[in-house]
């Protein structure tokens, strides 16, 4: 017989003191699921292994079910400490000038998206997510704020989106719950995304703090979060190319990731453009 987790035998049932089960029920109930998860799905998607094969936060069955997506925000507002709003908005703060066309991966029931589309009314927002039930979710919230998101279903680490589209590609805890190979990936094709110039933002947990406590990996039923944590993101983006990279805490158990795909330009000869100081002066017309 499997034995139970930490999460099972003690956080979930503390949990579900917390959680109003009522206000969730309501909510499950005000969404038609097979209607919503219909017109978000995309029919071709083939779900990779690492995604539908594990348990996320105790949950059998992972991202792919009504009760993850209904569940997900009640939860998380408790684990990130202080303040989830507090932390999401540092990656919104990091934000170099005003971007036009934004790209948010893993956007899960679409927190950060939201809050990226409330900081830059005039642009194109798009989020895209594994998982029909978080998306159905994200454009619950999205269309009770009045904002106008574009919600996809597709891989992060392979949207089939256009080369060079976004000046901005952000990606918010999503990281540790994916294998550092598909992790690499996801720079990878945030990289190619990107146009020269244009700014990834990774917002996760803080790999370093991650490495003193393993223990999170049974408490939360997070099986990546270990691989993730032996990592270095500053490393993974420069490896794909990124330049101007920077992480910083974020409190104690976050840190936010940043770097800019380089812009050729031509000055006598061509050259990376390799600080934010040249960034500022280069003229692109």
């Amino acid at each position: 017989m499997e034995e139970e987790t930490i999460w099972q035998r003690f956080l979930q049932p503390i949990f579900s003191l917390l959680i109003d089960e009522n206000k969730l029920k309501s909510l499950s109930n005000g969404i038609n699921w097979k209607q919503e998860c219909d017109l978000l799905k995309d029919e071709n998607l083939v779900y990779p292994d690492y995604y539908q094969s594990q348990n996320f936060h105790g949950i059998a069955g992972g991202y792919l079910t009504s009760s993850a997506a209904v569940t997900y925000d009640e939860i998380t507002q408790y684990v990130l400490a202080p303040n989830e709003t507090w932390i999401r908005q540092e990656l919104i703060n990091s934000v170099q000038g005003q971007p036009q066309k934004i790209l948010d991966l893993g956007c899960g029931t679409g927190s950060s998206t939201i809050l990226l589309k409330q900081a830059f009314p005039n642009a194109e927002v798009i989020g895209l997510d594994l998982s029909p039930f978080m998306l159905a979710i994200a454009k619950h919230k999205a269309n009770r704020a009045g904002l106008k998101i574009k919600w996809l279903h597709g891989l992060a680490e392979k949207t089939n989106l256009l080369a060079e589209r976004f000046d901005l590609v952000t990606a918010s805890l999503l990281f540790h719950e994916t294998p550092a190979s598909i992790s690499k990936a996801i720079i990878k094709e945030a990289y190619r995304l990107l146009t020269p110039g244009g700014q990834a933002i990774i917002l996760d947990g803080n790999q370093e703090s991650l490495r003193q406590t393993p223990w999170l990996t049974n408490v939360f039923e997070e099986p990546y979060i270990q691989e993730y944590a032996q990592g270095n993101l500053d490393g993974w983006l420069g490896v794909a190319g990124f330049e101007v990279i920077r992480t910083n805490p974020v409190w104690w158990m976050n840190q936010l990731s940043w770097g800019i795909k380089p812009i050729l330009v031509e000055r006598k000869n061509f050259q990376t453009i390799s600080s934010l100081q040249d960034l500022e002066f280069v003229n692109l017309n």
